[in-house]
């Protein structure tokens, strides 16, 4: 706070407790003429009603005269009278940090237990999944969805949920995936091509006709991230194009836009926001709510003897 500022405040609270202590008294000793019969003399309702003068409670006076002490007390020791700091040196930023301190102090000693343990084992622990779930509705939901399903330009975590190395390192470190544009290289026949191509991966409607045009440009500029199966690779974050999870939608009209356009989608890094051990709950409970509503796959068919 600068001098002026100080000056300030110092003089509109001087100025504030100056004239309550002076109502203060004033009001306990003040003296008002009064008449005979122990009214003013104003009347009303034709002399029905009169004013009368009482004395102020002695209730009153001790509460006012205390709540005077205790402010000029709270401004001897605390902060408040401009630049002055209290006597005690107490301030709003010290406290926050001992506060974040002690409960660092409580989580890391919740935390050390589980360190001990892979993402993989601590998916089965209900009081891990309890921690992780509630990390990440205050940390993830936002964006990803109160379930992890996802949003528009959001992806859903439950596609690559399961691997919980990968959901570390992503969260830990972030992430910073692009699909550059290539309607320049295509052209527009070759993107509309290329995007019925894309659809037909995922068994979505597309023109048949087109998609077969398409498959070999595909083969030429879209196999070194998404694969020749197009079923994408975590490493360089190409999405799996088979599986009918979209990112920015699934329609013709969105896949040709993302392929003409190109995307550009960050995930910031929460090292420094969560650290690695509240990462690890949450990558322990998505594991867990991933495999839980995935849907079971069928039984391998016996040959035929």
């Amino acid at each position: 706070m600068s001098l002026f500022w100080s000056i300030y405040v110092g003089v509109l609270i001087a100025g504030n407790l100056g004239l309550a202590t002076f109502l203060y008294f004033y009001g306990t000793r003040v003296k008002i003429p009064i008449e005979g019969d122990g009214t003013t003399g104003h009347s009303w309702d034709n002399g029905k009603l009169r004013e009368s003068v009482r004395k102020l409670p002695r209730w009153w006076a001790l509460m006012s005269l205390a709540s005077l002490v205790a402010a000029i007390g709270y401004l001897v020791l605390f902060p408040g009278f401009g630049n002055f700091k209290g006597v005690l040196g107490w301030t709003s930023a010290q406290e926050v940090r001992q506060a974040r301190e002690e409960n660092a102090n409580k989580l890391d000693a919740l935390f050390a237990r589980y360190r001990l343990y892979s993402v993989d084992r601590l998916s089965e622990d209900d009081v891990a999944l309890q921690y992780g779930h509630r990390l990440f509705q205050d940390n993830c939901a936002a964006c990803h969805g109160a379930m992890a399903e996802g949003g528009y330009g959001f992806p859903a975590l439950t596609v690559n949920g399961d691997d919980g190395d990968f959901v570390m390192a992503t969260a830990l470190n972030g992430r910073n995936g692009v699909m550059p544009p290539w309607g320049a290289v295509l052209g527009e026949q070759g993107v509309s091509e290329v995007a019925n191509y894309v659809l037909s991966l995922s068994g979505s409607p597309h023109d048949a006709a087109r998609a077969q045009a398409g498959a070999a440009r595909f083969k030429e500029t879209c196999v070194a991230c998404h694969g020749a199966d197009g079923k994408g690779s975590k490493a360089v974050g190409a999405p799996d194009l088979t599986d009918r999870s979209w990112i920015y939608g699934g329609d013709l009209a969105s896949v040709t836009q993302s392929i003409r356009h190109g995307r550009n989608g960050i995930m910031p890094a929460w090292k420094n926001r969560l650290g690695e051990d509240q990462v690890r709950m949450i990558a322990a409970w998505l594991r867990h709510h991933t495999l839980r509503e995935r849907p079971p796959q069928a039984a391998p068919v016996a040959a035929a003897p």
